[in-house]
Protein backbone atom coordinates (compact mmCIF):
# COMPACT_ATOMS: atom_id res chain seq x y z
CA UNK A 1 0.00 0.00 0.00
CA UNK A 2 1.15 3.21 -0.85
CA UNK A 3 1.18 5.87 1.63
CA UNK A 4 -0.02 9.15 0.38
CA UNK A 5 2.19 12.26 0.74
CA UNK A 6 1.28 15.76 1.14
CA UNK A 7 2.93 16.63 -2.55
CA UNK A 8 -0.16 14.37 -3.89
CA UNK A 9 -2.60 15.70 -1.78
CA UNK A 10 -5.84 16.22 -4.13
CA UNK A 11 -8.23 18.38 -2.16
CA UNK A 12 -10.88 17.39 -4.95
CA UNK A 13 -10.38 14.04 -4.00
CA UNK A 14 -10.73 14.31 -0.40
CA UNK A 15 -13.72 16.86 -1.16
CA UNK A 16 -15.38 14.06 -2.86
CA UNK A 17 -14.57 11.15 -0.38
CA UNK A 18 -15.76 13.14 2.49
CA UNK A 19 -18.91 14.42 0.85
CA UNK A 20 -19.57 10.50 -0.49
CA UNK A 21 -20.01 9.42 3.64
CA UNK A 22 -22.88 11.77 3.69
CA UNK A 23 -21.94 12.17 7.32
CA UNK A 24 -20.72 15.22 7.47
CA UNK A 25 -18.28 16.98 9.77
CA UNK A 26 -20.35 14.95 12.68
CA UNK A 27 -19.23 11.71 11.37
CA UNK A 28 -15.41 12.44 11.97
CA UNK A 29 -16.35 13.65 15.70
CA UNK A 30 -18.30 10.06 16.28
CA UNK A 31 -15.24 8.83 14.31
CA UNK A 32 -13.18 9.94 17.37
CA UNK A 33 -10.90 11.75 15.07
CA UNK A 34 -7.77 13.58 16.64
CA UNK A 35 -6.36 15.12 14.09
CA UNK A 36 -8.57 17.96 11.52
CA UNK A 37 -8.11 16.53 7.72
CA UNK A 38 -6.44 18.57 5.46
CA UNK A 39 -9.51 19.96 3.75
CA UNK A 40 -10.42 21.56 6.74
CA UNK A 41 -6.81 23.60 7.22
CA UNK A 42 -7.17 27.34 6.47
CA UNK A 43 -4.66 29.11 4.93
CA UNK A 44 -2.16 29.93 7.43
CA UNK A 45 -2.74 34.25 6.99
CA UNK A 46 -6.51 33.61 8.01
CA UNK A 47 -5.30 32.18 11.06
CA UNK A 48 -3.11 35.51 11.88
CA UNK A 49 -6.17 37.43 12.86
CA UNK A 50 -8.36 35.33 15.08
CA UNK A 51 -8.21 37.12 18.21
CA UNK A 52 -10.19 40.00 18.58
CA UNK A 53 -7.73 42.83 19.57
CA UNK A 54 -7.37 45.30 21.32
CA UNK A 55 -11.24 46.84 20.69
CA UNK A 56 -12.76 43.85 22.62
CA UNK A 57 -14.67 46.54 24.81
CA UNK A 58 -16.46 46.72 21.60
CA UNK A 59 -19.99 45.51 21.52
CA UNK A 60 -22.39 45.08 18.68
CA UNK A 61 -25.78 47.59 19.94
CA UNK A 62 -28.27 45.65 21.84
CA UNK A 63 -31.76 47.34 21.21
CA UNK A 64 -35.43 46.43 23.65
CA UNK A 65 -38.48 46.68 21.25
CA UNK A 66 -40.71 46.30 24.26
CA UNK A 67 -41.80 50.02 23.55
CA UNK A 68 -42.01 49.88 19.59
CA UNK A 69 -45.77 49.09 19.92
CA UNK A 70 -46.28 51.94 22.53
CA UNK A 71 -46.24 56.06 22.19
CA UNK A 72 -45.45 57.35 18.62
CA UNK A 73 -42.42 58.97 20.55
CA UNK A 74 -41.34 55.63 22.11
CA UNK A 75 -41.28 54.06 18.30
CA UNK A 76 -39.36 57.11 17.12
CA UNK A 77 -36.33 56.57 19.43
CA UNK A 78 -36.55 52.50 18.34
CA UNK A 79 -36.48 53.24 14.69
CA UNK A 80 -33.37 55.67 15.86
CA UNK A 81 -31.69 53.03 17.07
CA UNK A 82 -32.01 50.87 14.35
CA UNK A 83 -30.80 53.19 11.87
CA UNK A 84 -27.46 53.89 14.11
CA UNK A 85 -26.83 50.12 13.94
CA UNK A 86 -27.70 49.50 10.49
CA UNK A 87 -25.25 52.33 9.10
CA UNK A 88 -22.73 51.95 11.83
CA UNK A 89 -22.26 48.50 12.80
CA UNK A 90 -24.53 46.30 10.30
CA UNK A 91 -25.05 44.20 12.62
CA UNK A 92 -27.15 44.74 16.46
CA UNK A 93 -29.13 41.96 19.08
CA UNK A 94 -33.03 42.74 20.09
CA UNK A 95 -34.49 42.01 22.94
CA UNK A 96 -38.37 41.82 23.69
CA UNK A 97 -38.91 41.21 20.45
CA UNK A 98 -41.85 38.92 20.63
CA UNK A 99 -40.70 35.69 20.14
CA UNK A 100 -41.37 33.54 22.88
CA UNK A 101 -38.03 31.70 25.24
CA UNK A 102 -39.57 28.09 24.62
CA UNK A 103 -40.01 28.31 21.16
CA UNK A 104 -36.15 29.70 20.74
CA UNK A 105 -35.15 26.89 23.11
CA UNK A 106 -37.30 24.64 21.29
CA UNK A 107 -36.15 25.11 17.37
CA UNK A 108 -32.24 24.83 18.84
CA UNK A 109 -33.36 21.42 20.72
CA UNK A 110 -34.83 20.54 17.32
CA UNK A 111 -31.66 21.19 15.00
CA UNK A 112 -29.72 19.57 17.40
CA UNK A 113 -32.10 16.02 17.45
CA UNK A 114 -32.16 16.21 13.53
CA UNK A 115 -28.22 16.79 13.84
CA UNK A 116 -27.62 13.68 16.50
CA UNK A 117 -29.94 11.60 14.57
CA UNK A 118 -29.03 7.50 13.45
CA UNK A 119 -27.17 8.40 10.29
CA UNK A 120 -28.89 6.26 8.50
CA UNK A 121 -32.05 9.11 8.84
CA UNK A 122 -30.26 11.56 8.29
CA UNK A 123 -29.19 10.92 4.80
CA UNK A 124 -32.53 10.22 3.47
CA UNK A 125 -32.42 14.08 3.08
CA UNK A 126 -28.81 14.37 2.01
CA UNK A 127 -28.75 16.80 -1.15
CA UNK A 128 -27.35 19.38 -2.75
CA UNK A 129 -30.31 20.27 -5.05
CA UNK A 130 -32.09 23.24 -2.91
CA UNK A 131 -33.46 24.38 -6.38
CA UNK A 132 -35.85 21.63 -6.30
CA UNK A 133 -36.27 20.21 -2.58
CA UNK A 134 -38.09 22.53 0.19
CA UNK A 135 -35.23 20.35 2.56
CA UNK A 136 -31.97 19.52 2.33
CA UNK A 137 -29.07 18.24 4.28
CA UNK A 138 -25.52 19.00 4.01
CA UNK A 139 -21.95 19.83 5.00
CA UNK A 140 -20.50 23.25 3.39
CA UNK A 141 -22.41 24.16 0.49
CA UNK A 142 -19.84 25.67 -1.23
CA UNK A 143 -17.64 22.04 -0.89
CA UNK A 144 -16.94 22.48 -4.55
CA UNK A 145 -16.32 26.12 -5.08
CA UNK A 146 -13.69 28.22 -4.81
CA UNK A 147 -13.22 28.33 -0.91
CA UNK A 148 -9.89 27.47 0.07
CA UNK A 149 -10.80 25.16 2.82
CA UNK A 150 -13.97 23.02 4.03
CA UNK A 151 -15.84 24.70 7.05
CA UNK A 152 -16.30 22.48 10.03
CA UNK A 153 -20.18 22.58 10.62
CA UNK A 154 -22.84 20.66 9.21
CA UNK A 155 -25.97 22.17 7.87
CA UNK A 156 -29.76 21.65 7.07
CA UNK A 157 -31.61 24.54 4.64
CA UNK A 158 -35.48 24.73 4.46
CA UNK A 159 -37.41 26.81 2.21
CA UNK A 160 -40.23 28.53 4.18
CA UNK A 161 -41.58 30.93 2.12
CA UNK A 162 -43.69 31.71 -0.42
CA UNK A 163 -44.01 27.96 -0.50
CA UNK A 164 -44.00 26.71 3.24
CA UNK A 165 -43.02 23.12 2.83
CA UNK A 166 -45.45 20.54 3.38
CA UNK A 167 -45.19 18.53 6.64
CA UNK A 168 -44.31 15.39 5.23
CA UNK A 169 -41.26 16.95 3.40
CA UNK A 170 -39.68 17.95 6.52
CA UNK A 171 -38.08 15.52 9.23
CA UNK A 172 -40.20 14.65 12.60
CA UNK A 173 -37.57 15.67 14.53
CA UNK A 174 -37.63 19.25 13.85
CA UNK A 175 -40.59 19.46 12.15
CA UNK A 176 -43.29 21.28 14.35
CA UNK A 177 -40.20 23.84 16.36
CA UNK A 178 -39.24 24.60 12.08
CA UNK A 179 -43.36 25.68 11.77
CA UNK A 180 -43.38 27.34 14.67
CA UNK A 181 -39.91 29.57 14.89
CA UNK A 182 -40.20 30.43 11.24
CA UNK A 183 -43.99 32.09 11.93
CA UNK A 184 -42.86 34.27 14.78
CA UNK A 185 -39.44 34.94 12.55
CA UNK A 186 -42.16 36.02 9.68
CA UNK A 187 -43.66 37.88 12.17
CA UNK A 188 -40.60 39.77 13.32
CA UNK A 189 -39.47 40.43 9.85
CA UNK A 190 -42.61 42.37 9.03
CA UNK A 191 -41.64 44.67 12.26
CA UNK A 192 -37.87 44.66 11.43
CA UNK A 193 -38.51 45.90 7.71
CA UNK A 194 -41.04 48.64 9.07
CA UNK A 195 -38.32 49.81 11.34
CA UNK A 196 -35.67 49.82 8.78
CA UNK A 197 -37.64 51.74 6.59
CA UNK A 198 -38.65 54.43 9.24
CA UNK A 199 -34.99 54.48 9.78
CA UNK A 200 -34.15 55.41 6.60
CA UNK A 201 -37.04 58.44 6.42
CA UNK A 202 -39.58 56.39 4.25
CA UNK A 203 -43.13 55.04 4.94
CA UNK A 204 -43.21 51.87 6.93
CA UNK A 205 -44.34 50.03 4.32
CA UNK A 206 -41.71 50.76 1.69
CA UNK A 207 -39.37 47.62 1.95
CA UNK A 208 -41.97 45.30 1.83
CA UNK A 209 -43.77 46.97 -0.88
CA UNK A 210 -40.73 46.01 -2.38
CA UNK A 211 -40.84 41.93 -1.77
CA UNK A 212 -38.56 42.11 1.01
CA UNK A 213 -40.58 39.70 3.24
CA UNK A 214 -41.61 37.17 0.57
CA UNK A 215 -39.04 34.56 0.62
CA UNK A 216 -37.40 32.49 3.78
CA UNK A 217 -34.85 30.80 4.40
CA UNK A 218 -33.79 28.88 7.37
CA UNK A 219 -29.84 27.41 7.21
CA UNK A 220 -29.83 25.21 10.54
CA UNK A 221 -26.43 24.90 11.27
CA UNK A 222 -24.54 22.19 13.90
CA UNK A 223 -20.82 22.56 14.58
CA UNK A 224 -19.35 19.97 16.77
CA UNK A 225 -16.80 20.06 18.96
CA UNK A 226 -13.38 20.63 17.16
CA UNK A 227 -10.09 18.66 18.21
CA UNK A 228 -8.00 21.30 16.84
CA UNK A 229 -9.88 24.73 16.53
CA UNK A 230 -6.77 26.69 15.49
CA UNK A 231 -6.61 25.04 12.17
CA UNK A 232 -9.97 25.56 10.68
CA UNK A 233 -13.22 27.67 11.01
CA UNK A 234 -16.60 27.29 11.55
CA UNK A 235 -17.91 29.22 8.89
CA UNK A 236 -14.98 31.62 6.88
CA UNK A 237 -15.50 35.20 6.37
CA UNK A 238 -18.47 36.36 4.24
CA UNK A 239 -21.49 38.79 4.14
CA UNK A 240 -25.22 37.35 3.78
CA UNK A 241 -26.93 37.46 0.71
CA UNK A 242 -30.09 38.50 1.85
CA UNK A 243 -32.24 41.62 2.52
CA UNK A 244 -31.77 40.96 6.43
CA UNK A 245 -30.75 37.59 8.36
CA UNK A 246 -32.06 36.82 11.31
CA UNK A 247 -29.74 34.60 13.78
CA UNK A 248 -30.62 32.74 16.93
CA UNK A 249 -27.22 31.67 18.49
CA UNK A 250 -27.12 29.43 21.18
CA UNK A 251 -24.64 29.80 24.66
CA UNK A 252 -21.24 28.60 22.89
CA UNK A 253 -20.15 31.97 21.19
CA UNK A 254 -17.65 32.05 18.51
CA UNK A 255 -19.83 34.44 15.78
CA UNK A 256 -17.46 37.55 15.52
CA UNK A 257 -18.33 40.48 13.09
CA UNK A 258 -15.80 42.70 11.47
CA UNK A 259 -15.79 46.12 12.60
CA UNK A 260 -13.28 48.56 11.86
CA UNK A 261 -11.06 46.51 10.76
CA UNK A 262 -11.11 44.53 13.97
CA UNK A 263 -13.06 41.50 14.57
CA UNK A 264 -15.28 41.97 17.79
CA UNK A 265 -16.67 39.12 19.39
CA UNK A 266 -20.98 38.61 19.42
CA UNK A 267 -21.07 37.17 22.57
CA UNK A 268 -23.89 35.05 23.48
CA UNK A 269 -27.14 37.23 25.40
CA UNK A 270 -29.93 34.77 26.42
CA UNK A 271 -33.36 35.06 25.16
CA UNK A 272 -31.95 37.58 22.35
CA UNK A 273 -31.79 37.40 18.56
CA UNK A 274 -29.63 39.08 16.00
CA UNK A 275 -30.14 40.74 12.95
CA UNK A 276 -27.76 41.70 10.33
CA UNK A 277 -27.87 43.87 7.11
CA UNK A 278 -27.28 41.82 4.21
CA UNK A 279 -25.72 42.44 0.71
CA UNK A 280 -29.37 43.01 -1.15
CA UNK A 281 -30.40 46.19 1.26
CA UNK A 282 -26.71 47.60 1.23
CA UNK A 283 -27.19 48.09 -2.18
CA UNK A 284 -30.58 49.07 -2.05
CA UNK A 285 -29.75 52.25 0.50
CA UNK A 286 -27.26 52.89 -1.80
CA UNK A 287 -24.33 52.17 1.01
CA UNK A 288 -26.46 53.65 3.53
CA UNK A 289 -26.63 50.79 5.68
CA UNK A 290 -24.18 48.27 5.76
CA UNK A 291 -23.63 44.77 5.08
CA UNK A 292 -20.69 43.42 7.54
CA UNK A 293 -18.61 40.38 6.74
CA UNK A 294 -18.68 38.36 10.06
CA UNK A 295 -17.29 34.37 10.40
CA UNK A 296 -17.73 31.82 13.24
CA UNK A 297 -14.55 30.23 15.24
CA UNK A 298 -14.17 26.31 15.70
CA UNK A 299 -14.59 25.67 19.52
CA UNK A 300 -13.24 22.66 21.65
CA UNK A 301 -16.71 23.27 23.13
CA UNK A 302 -19.90 22.11 21.39
CA UNK A 303 -21.88 21.28 19.48
CA UNK A 304 -22.68 24.63 18.88
CA UNK A 305 -26.39 25.07 17.35
CA UNK A 306 -27.03 28.32 15.57
CA UNK A 307 -30.55 29.15 13.44
CA UNK A 308 -29.90 31.63 10.52
CA UNK A 309 -33.44 33.08 8.97
CA UNK A 310 -32.81 34.99 5.78
CA UNK A 311 -35.37 36.98 4.13
CA UNK A 312 -33.70 37.09 0.47
CA UNK A 313 -34.01 34.40 -2.04
CA UNK A 314 -36.92 32.16 -3.72
CA UNK A 315 -36.32 29.29 -5.49
CA UNK A 316 -39.26 30.32 -7.79
CA UNK A 317 -37.94 32.73 -10.30
CA UNK A 318 -38.70 36.47 -9.90
CA UNK A 319 -37.75 38.99 -12.42
CA UNK A 320 -37.97 41.73 -10.10
CA UNK A 321 -35.03 44.05 -10.51
CA UNK A 322 -33.10 45.43 -7.49
CA UNK A 323 -31.44 48.30 -7.71
CA UNK A 324 -30.44 51.37 -5.31
CA UNK A 325 -33.72 52.98 -4.49
CA UNK A 326 -35.04 56.39 -6.34
CA UNK A 327 -35.86 58.01 -3.23
CA UNK A 328 -32.31 57.42 -1.83
CA UNK A 329 -30.54 58.82 -5.01
CA UNK A 330 -29.67 62.31 -5.83
CA UNK A 331 -27.53 64.30 -7.82
CA UNK A 332 -25.37 64.95 -5.20
CA UNK A 333 -25.95 60.65 -4.54
CA UNK A 334 -25.74 58.97 -7.64
CA UNK A 335 -26.80 54.67 -7.54
CA UNK A 336 -23.58 53.31 -6.58
CA UNK A 337 -24.91 49.75 -7.74
CA UNK A 338 -26.15 48.35 -11.30
CA UNK A 339 -29.71 47.14 -11.04
CA UNK A 340 -29.96 43.30 -10.45
CA UNK A 341 -32.02 40.39 -9.88
CA UNK A 342 -31.88 38.20 -6.61
CA UNK A 343 -31.47 34.98 -8.68
CA UNK A 344 -28.61 36.56 -10.85
CA UNK A 345 -26.57 37.73 -7.64
CA UNK A 346 -27.52 34.46 -5.29
CA UNK A 347 -26.55 32.03 -8.68
CA UNK A 348 -23.29 34.35 -8.90
CA UNK A 349 -22.78 34.09 -4.67
CA UNK A 350 -23.11 30.51 -4.47
CA UNK A 351 -20.70 29.77 -6.89
CA UNK A 352 -18.09 31.85 -6.13
CA UNK A 353 -18.41 30.19 -2.14
CA UNK A 354 -17.23 31.90 0.99
CA UNK A 355 -13.95 32.54 -0.46
CA UNK A 356 -13.17 35.24 1.98
CA UNK A 357 -14.43 38.20 -0.70
CA UNK A 358 -16.94 40.30 -1.42
CA UNK A 359 -19.43 39.62 -3.96
CA UNK A 360 -21.19 42.93 -3.93
CA UNK A 361 -18.03 44.69 -4.98
CA UNK A 362 -18.50 42.99 -8.10
CA UNK A 363 -21.98 44.93 -9.18
CA UNK A 364 -20.50 48.61 -8.35
CA UNK A 365 -20.82 50.91 -10.89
Amino acid sequence: MVTKTSVEFDPYMERKAFDQTKEGVKGLVDAKITEVPRIFHVPQDSLTDKKPNSVTDLEIPTIDFASVHLATASREAVAEKVKYAAEKWGFFQVINHGVPLNVLEEIQDGVRRFHEEDPEVKKRYFSRDLANKNFVYNSNFDLYGSSPSVNWRDTFACYIAPDPPTPEELPVTCRDALFEYSKHVMSLGGLLFELLSEALGLEPDILKSKGCLKSLLMICHYYPPCPQPDLTLGTSKHSDNSFITVLLQDNIGGLQILHQDSWVDVAPLPGALIINIGDFLQLMTNDKFVSVEHRVLANRQGPRISVASFFSSSKRANSTVYGPMKELVSEENPPKYRDITIKEYTDGYNEKGLDGTSHLLNFRI
